[in-house]
């Protein structure tokens, strides 16, 4: 799947982003905590929509009642 690796690049790039804020000595922590938290969600999201995909792809659909795959993730709250 060409999605999947257009996700992990996404990836890799947010995580590139996060540790550039956490070594930038220029700005305060509560500076780091605004701009890391849109990152982290975003980052969670590509998590999840990679597993899903990943599990789209090892077990794909075959009743017509269509996809299923959000009903198998376990939640990280």
């Amino acid at each position: 799947m060409i999605s999947l690796t257009h996700i992990e690049a996404a990836l890799a790039a947010v995580d590139s982003e996060v540790k550039a804020l956490l070594y930038n000595q220029s700005l305060s922590q509560n500076e780091k905590d605004a701009k890391m938290l849109p990152l982290l969600r975003e980052s969670k999201v590509l998590k999840q929509t990679y597993e899903d995909l990943c599990y789209l792809r090892d077990n794909p659909p075959s009743s017509p009642n269509g996809c299923k795959a959000g009903s198998y993730r376990k939640e990280d709250n």
